[in-house]
């Protein structure tokens, strides 16, 4: 969104979609993003002004400037600084009610938490040269469809699944980088349950013998009906193995075909033949759950499962559609609130899908 476009239609539209003047208002004294009417009339004016800043390609003092010689605000640089340092708590909770997508009945009584993560450069020559990121962890919260969770560290820092301390009875709903199975028995030790999805060799398969467990042979047994739903052990390091519950979906013809592509252009990059099993595998969606069947039938879990593309497909938008770059300085302060206006304007001008064309379906489907 331009500078230009804050003024128009468009920004009204925005302001609607946000719950309107009130609602922003309200939201920013709750969060104390907007205390006092200081050199900026409101705390619309003062959304407008962070995402001038945020979305444009002018530093603060360009921005404040323009502020001012367009009546929208009297403030200095440092003062717009200070501004956007008390945003982060304001524009995370105007994402989450932006972002909140259907739940299954069964979960609606529980805290969901769906865990990603993301890179964008840092800022600077010294940075570029040594090929320096930041990385945005976060965890957006279900019901109350905010973000409960936003962290910004550097690339030595990697995604791990229990980064987030547990609150009992969560769900913890992750991607395949995130199928650390002692991390996970910390989290399911600690009273919360979890849905991962996982790569047919991102871990060692045990039946409940502590056998290797053949999942390639299981797919192929259950071709015909496209569905598994089963018990199934995962080894661990210094530990007995963790048992788990084994859902998975046969894709549609499309998503497969999809899926074979990636996985041939994986192995050409890697210089190794493709195998068979990975061919076989990739007409599937495998997750493994915590989760009993009795209160999350093999639909609910797909339907759960479904929730975390939205975020997904958020953060990649961010990049291609807005063009998130690195956030300006060093300060995590300044960065989370950066990245956050971003991600807002995103989700307010390109309406989510439900599903990716690789992401679960339903079993009737």
């Amino acid at each position: 969104m331009s500078r230009a476009q804050l003024f128009t239609q468009d920004w009204q539209v925005i302001v609607d979609r946000l719950g309107g003047t009130a609602a922003i208002g309200a939201s920013a004294r709750e969060t104390k993003a907007f205390r006092r009417a200081r050199g900026i009339a409101s705390a619309v004016d003062l959304l407008r002004l962070i995402l001038a800043y945020c979305l444009g390609q002018h530093g603060l003092r360009s921005t404040a400037a323009w502020a001012s010689a367009i009546g929208l605000a009297d403030t200095s640089n440092v003062a717009l600084l200070y501004r956007l340092r008390g945003c982060g708590d304001w524009l995370a909770g105007m994402v989450g009610r932006v972002l909140g997508g259907a739940v299954p009945e069964a979960g609606r009584s529980r805290l969901i938490r769906i865990i990603d993560a993301t890179t964008v450069p840092q800022a600077g020559l010294a940075a570029r040269q040594k090929n320096g990121l930041w990385r945005i962890h976060s965890a957006f919260e279900l019901p109350a469809e905010r973000f409960g969770f936003f962290a910004v560290s550097d690339q030595q820092e990697g995604e791990r699944f229990d980064r987030i301390p547990v609150v009992k009875g969560e769900i913890r709903i992750a991607d395949r980088a995130y199928l650390q199975p002692n991390r996970i028995a910390g989290v399911l030790a600690a009273g919360g349950d979890i849905l991962v999805r996982a790569g047919w060799k991102g871990a060692r398969w045990l039946d409940a013998e502590g056998n290797p467990f053949d999942l390639i042979a299981e797919f192929r047994n259950a071709a015909e009906r496209g569905l598994i739903d089963r018990p199934i052990w995962v080894h661990r390091h210094g530990a007995g193995p963790l048992r788990l519950r084994l859902v998975a979906l046969r894709t549609s013809a499309t998503a497969a075909a999809t899926a074979r592509r990636k996985a041939r252009r994986e192995a050409q990059k890697g210089g190794h033949q493709i195998t068979k099993e990975t061919l076989d595998a990739a007409d599937w969606v495998i997750l493994v759950t915590s989760l009993s069947p009795e209160a999350f039938p093999t639909a609910d879990i797909l339907a759960l499962y479904r929730l975390r593309w939205r975020i997904e497909l958020a953060f990649k938008r961010l990049k291609s559609l807005v063009g998130l770059r690195g956030p300006p300085g060093a300060d995590e302060r300044s960065a989370r609130p950066y990245v956050l206006a971003h991600l807002l304007m995103i989700l307010l001008l390109e309406p989510l899908v439900d599903e990716l064309e690789d992401s679960p379906r339903s079993a009737a489907a």
